[in-house]
Protein backbone atom coordinates (compact mmCIF):
# COMPACT_ATOMS: atom_id res chain seq x y z
CA UNK A 1 0.00 0.00 0.00
CA UNK A 2 1.26 3.39 -0.77
CA UNK A 3 1.77 6.33 1.65
CA UNK A 4 -2.18 8.63 1.78
CA UNK A 5 -3.96 5.32 0.75
CA UNK A 6 -6.83 4.51 1.37
CA UNK A 7 -6.47 1.15 4.45
CA UNK A 8 -8.66 -1.17 4.06
CA UNK A 9 -11.27 -1.22 7.16
CA UNK A 10 -11.15 -4.00 9.90
CA UNK A 11 -14.12 -5.15 12.46
CA UNK A 12 -11.70 -6.24 14.60
CA UNK A 13 -9.83 -3.09 16.09
CA UNK A 14 -10.30 0.80 15.06
CA UNK A 15 -11.97 1.45 11.41
CA UNK A 16 -8.57 2.88 9.59
CA UNK A 17 -9.55 5.71 7.23
CA UNK A 18 -5.98 6.78 6.14
CA UNK A 19 -2.43 6.50 6.60
CA UNK A 20 -0.39 9.66 5.93
CA UNK A 21 3.43 10.41 5.46
CA UNK A 22 4.60 13.91 5.67
CA UNK A 23 3.39 17.02 8.18
CA UNK A 24 0.63 17.49 5.51
CA UNK A 25 0.45 14.66 3.02
CA UNK A 26 1.71 16.64 0.23
CA UNK A 27 2.05 14.06 -2.73
CA UNK A 28 4.09 14.20 -6.43
CA UNK A 29 6.61 16.96 -5.05
CA UNK A 30 9.37 17.10 -2.97
CA UNK A 31 8.72 17.39 0.88
CA UNK A 32 8.95 21.43 1.91
CA UNK A 33 7.88 20.53 5.49
CA UNK A 34 10.93 19.33 7.60
CA UNK A 35 8.35 16.27 8.63
CA UNK A 36 9.10 13.82 5.46
CA UNK A 37 9.77 10.88 8.14
CA UNK A 38 6.37 11.53 9.90
CA UNK A 39 4.11 8.85 9.88
CA UNK A 40 -0.13 8.95 10.91
CA UNK A 41 -2.78 6.60 11.12
CA UNK A 42 -6.27 7.75 10.94
CA UNK A 43 -8.87 6.21 12.30
CA UNK A 44 -12.18 5.73 13.85
CA UNK A 45 -13.03 4.38 17.26
CA UNK A 46 -14.29 0.66 17.08
CA UNK A 47 -17.89 -0.30 18.33
CA UNK A 48 -17.49 -1.56 21.99
CA UNK A 49 -19.74 -4.63 23.06
CA UNK A 50 -21.06 -5.10 26.57
CA UNK A 51 -20.66 -4.99 29.31
CA UNK A 52 -19.47 -1.33 28.62
CA UNK A 53 -18.86 -1.19 32.18
CA UNK A 54 -19.26 1.10 35.21
CA UNK A 55 -21.73 3.69 34.68
CA UNK A 56 -21.68 3.58 31.15
CA UNK A 57 -24.25 0.83 30.26
CA UNK A 58 -26.64 2.75 32.54
CA UNK A 59 -26.31 5.86 30.86
CA UNK A 60 -27.02 3.53 27.61
CA UNK A 61 -29.76 1.87 29.11
CA UNK A 62 -31.47 5.20 30.02
CA UNK A 63 -31.23 6.41 26.42
CA UNK A 64 -33.11 3.19 25.66
CA UNK A 65 -35.88 3.38 27.82
CA UNK A 66 -36.51 7.04 27.00
CA UNK A 67 -36.72 6.08 23.27
CA UNK A 68 -38.58 2.61 23.77
CA UNK A 69 -40.81 5.07 25.54
CA UNK A 70 -41.28 7.40 22.34
CA UNK A 71 -41.49 4.84 20.32
CA UNK A 72 -38.44 4.89 18.60
CA UNK A 73 -36.22 1.75 18.44
CA UNK A 74 -32.68 1.28 19.89
CA UNK A 75 -30.97 0.97 16.74
CA UNK A 76 -32.77 4.48 15.58
CA UNK A 77 -31.14 6.44 17.85
CA UNK A 78 -27.88 4.72 18.56
CA UNK A 79 -25.59 4.21 15.85
CA UNK A 80 -22.58 2.77 17.84
CA UNK A 81 -21.46 2.77 21.05
CA UNK A 82 -17.81 3.44 21.61
CA UNK A 83 -15.18 3.01 24.84
CA UNK A 84 -11.84 3.64 23.69
CA UNK A 85 -9.51 5.34 25.95
CA UNK A 86 -12.23 5.01 28.49
CA UNK A 87 -14.49 7.52 27.43
CA UNK A 88 -18.30 6.47 26.74
CA UNK A 89 -18.91 8.10 22.75
CA UNK A 90 -22.57 7.97 22.05
CA UNK A 91 -22.56 7.71 17.78
CA UNK A 92 -26.27 9.22 17.29
CA UNK A 93 -27.91 9.30 13.53
CA UNK A 94 -28.35 13.51 13.02
CA UNK A 95 -31.93 13.54 12.46
CA UNK A 96 -32.45 12.34 16.45
CA UNK A 97 -29.38 14.40 17.75
CA UNK A 98 -32.17 16.49 19.54
CA UNK A 99 -34.12 14.20 20.90
CA UNK A 100 -31.01 12.15 22.61
CA UNK A 101 -29.71 15.71 23.72
CA UNK A 102 -32.79 16.32 25.77
CA UNK A 103 -32.81 13.05 26.93
CA UNK A 104 -29.30 13.80 28.38
CA UNK A 105 -30.09 17.10 30.04
CA UNK A 106 -34.00 16.43 31.37
CA UNK A 107 -33.63 12.75 32.44
CA UNK A 108 -32.92 12.52 36.57
CA UNK A 109 -30.57 9.25 35.77
CA UNK A 110 -28.88 11.31 32.88
CA UNK A 111 -28.72 15.25 33.89
CA UNK A 112 -26.02 16.01 31.71
CA UNK A 113 -26.42 20.02 32.61
CA UNK A 114 -23.97 21.46 30.23
CA UNK A 115 -21.85 21.11 27.00
CA UNK A 116 -18.35 21.91 26.22
CA UNK A 117 -19.33 23.11 22.66
CA UNK A 118 -18.19 21.23 19.61
CA UNK A 119 -15.45 19.53 17.72
CA UNK A 120 -15.27 19.50 14.03
CA UNK A 121 -13.15 16.18 11.96
CA UNK A 122 -12.94 16.38 8.67
CA UNK A 123 -12.44 12.62 7.35
CA UNK A 124 -12.52 13.16 3.41
CA UNK A 125 -11.69 9.36 2.84
CA UNK A 126 -14.54 8.31 4.77
CA UNK A 127 -17.50 8.46 1.77
CA UNK A 128 -20.50 9.71 2.98
CA UNK A 129 -19.92 10.54 6.49
CA UNK A 130 -17.12 12.79 5.60
CA UNK A 131 -17.83 15.35 8.44
CA UNK A 132 -18.14 14.63 12.18
CA UNK A 133 -19.45 16.87 14.89
CA UNK A 134 -18.23 15.71 18.32
CA UNK A 135 -20.27 17.17 21.68
CA UNK A 136 -18.79 16.63 24.74
CA UNK A 137 -21.98 16.77 27.66
CA UNK A 138 -21.06 17.14 31.35
CA UNK A 139 -23.43 16.53 34.34
CA UNK A 140 -22.91 18.32 37.23
CA UNK A 141 -24.94 16.24 39.25
CA UNK A 142 -23.67 12.62 38.59
CA UNK A 143 -19.83 14.38 38.22
CA UNK A 144 -20.10 12.61 34.53
CA UNK A 145 -18.94 13.62 30.98
CA UNK A 146 -20.24 11.62 28.17
CA UNK A 147 -20.29 12.48 24.51
CA UNK A 148 -22.73 12.68 21.10
CA UNK A 149 -20.65 12.34 18.33
CA UNK A 150 -22.99 12.80 14.72
CA UNK A 151 -21.64 12.40 11.19
CA UNK A 152 -23.06 13.86 7.54
CA UNK A 153 -21.46 13.94 4.24
CA UNK A 154 -19.59 16.69 2.66
CA UNK A 155 -22.49 16.59 0.12
CA UNK A 156 -25.38 17.63 2.48
CA UNK A 157 -22.83 19.20 5.66
CA UNK A 158 -26.15 19.53 7.61
CA UNK A 159 -26.94 18.07 11.15
CA UNK A 160 -29.27 19.89 13.99
CA UNK A 161 -27.88 22.93 16.26
CA UNK A 162 -27.87 22.21 20.01
CA UNK A 163 -28.66 25.99 20.88
CA UNK A 164 -32.27 25.43 21.42
CA UNK A 165 -31.18 22.39 23.62
CA UNK A 166 -27.53 24.00 25.61
CA UNK A 167 -27.46 27.57 24.42
CA UNK A 168 -24.55 27.68 25.61
CA UNK A 169 -22.60 25.76 21.85
CA UNK A 170 -23.43 28.85 20.14
CA UNK A 171 -20.14 30.13 19.58
CA UNK A 172 -18.69 26.74 18.91
CA UNK A 173 -20.87 25.71 16.20
CA UNK A 174 -20.27 29.22 14.41
CA UNK A 175 -16.55 28.18 14.41
CA UNK A 176 -17.37 24.70 13.03
CA UNK A 177 -19.38 26.40 10.53
CA UNK A 178 -16.99 28.66 9.71
CA UNK A 179 -13.76 27.00 9.71
CA UNK A 180 -15.11 23.20 8.70
CA UNK A 181 -18.08 24.08 6.57
CA UNK A 182 -21.26 21.88 8.71
CA UNK A 183 -24.43 23.72 8.95
CA UNK A 184 -25.87 23.59 12.16
CA UNK A 185 -29.73 24.17 11.02
CA UNK A 186 -31.90 25.91 13.51
CA UNK A 187 -29.15 27.99 14.83
CA UNK A 188 -29.94 31.50 15.54
CA UNK A 189 -26.85 33.29 13.82
CA UNK A 190 -25.34 30.92 11.61
CA UNK A 191 -22.25 33.36 10.55
CA UNK A 192 -18.72 33.32 10.30
CA UNK A 193 -17.35 34.36 13.37
CA UNK A 194 -13.00 34.31 12.39
CA UNK A 195 -13.12 34.59 8.47
CA UNK A 196 -14.22 37.71 6.43
CA UNK A 197 -17.54 37.26 5.29
CA UNK A 198 -17.34 37.08 2.05
CA UNK A 199 -14.19 33.95 2.43
CA UNK A 200 -14.78 31.35 0.28
CA UNK A 201 -14.12 27.82 1.53
CA UNK A 202 -13.18 26.56 4.88
CA UNK A 203 -9.84 26.46 6.13
CA UNK A 204 -9.65 23.83 8.46
CA UNK A 205 -10.76 20.99 5.71
CA UNK A 206 -8.40 18.39 4.81
CA UNK A 207 -8.82 19.18 1.59
CA UNK A 208 -8.02 23.16 1.66
CA UNK A 209 -5.54 24.73 -0.53
CA UNK A 210 -2.05 24.45 1.57
CA UNK A 211 -0.90 28.20 0.91
CA UNK A 212 -0.84 30.61 -2.28
CA UNK A 213 -3.70 32.29 -0.85
CA UNK A 214 -3.47 36.28 -0.56
CA UNK A 215 -3.70 37.29 2.82
CA UNK A 216 -6.14 39.62 3.85
CA UNK A 217 -5.60 43.35 3.56
CA UNK A 218 -1.65 42.68 3.13
CA UNK A 219 -1.11 41.98 -0.87
CA UNK A 220 1.19 38.98 0.41
CA UNK A 221 0.82 35.42 -0.70
CA UNK A 222 2.33 32.56 1.09
CA UNK A 223 3.64 29.60 -1.17
CA UNK A 224 1.96 26.44 -1.70
CA UNK A 225 4.23 23.53 0.11
CA UNK A 226 5.80 22.76 -3.02
CA UNK A 227 7.37 25.80 -3.24
CA UNK A 228 8.68 26.97 -0.30
CA UNK A 229 12.69 26.16 0.30
CA UNK A 230 13.29 22.42 1.04
CA UNK A 231 14.55 21.09 4.32
CA UNK A 232 17.83 18.58 4.05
Amino acid sequence: MSENEIAPKSGAGPEVIARRSGMWGVKDSGDTTGFSTQRETAVVAPPATRPYGGWFDEVVDVIVELAEADGLAPEQVIEKVSTQNGQLVIFVPREHLLTVAKYCRDDQDLRFEMTLGVSAVHYPQDKGRELHGYFPLFSFTHNRMIALEVTAPDADPHMPSLVPVYPGDDWAEREAFDLMGIVFDGHPALVRSAMPDDWVGHPQRKDYPLGGIPVEYKGAVVPPPDTRREYN
